[in-house]
């Protein structure tokens, strides 16, 4: 195990490694597909928006077992606009 910036933690493929106690490669796979299949729905967003949407598809990710409606208006009475 490599640790490299921070805290980020590495998973040796080369050595057949793809899970030890402390990291995975399945997390970051379930989030790159959970965000394809949001994202393809737009058929392309413009460059300098692309974080935004990634940031929202990060939040509806962490989230997806929640009610998103529910999440919302706890956040917006918190924090009114």
């Amino acid at each position: 195990m490599d640790v490299g910036y921070q805290k980020h933690l590495r998973v040796r493929h080369g050595e057949n490694e793809f899970a030890n106690p402390s990291s995975h490669i399945n997390g970051i796979e379930s989030f790159w597909s959970f965000a394809k299949r949001r994202l393809i729905k737009f058929n392309g967003v413009p460059q300098h928006t692309f974080y935004l949407h990634l940031k929202e598809t990060e939040f509806r990710f962490n989230k997806r077992r929640d009610n998103v409606y529910k999440v919302l208006l706890k956040i917006l009475r918190k924090h009114p606009l």
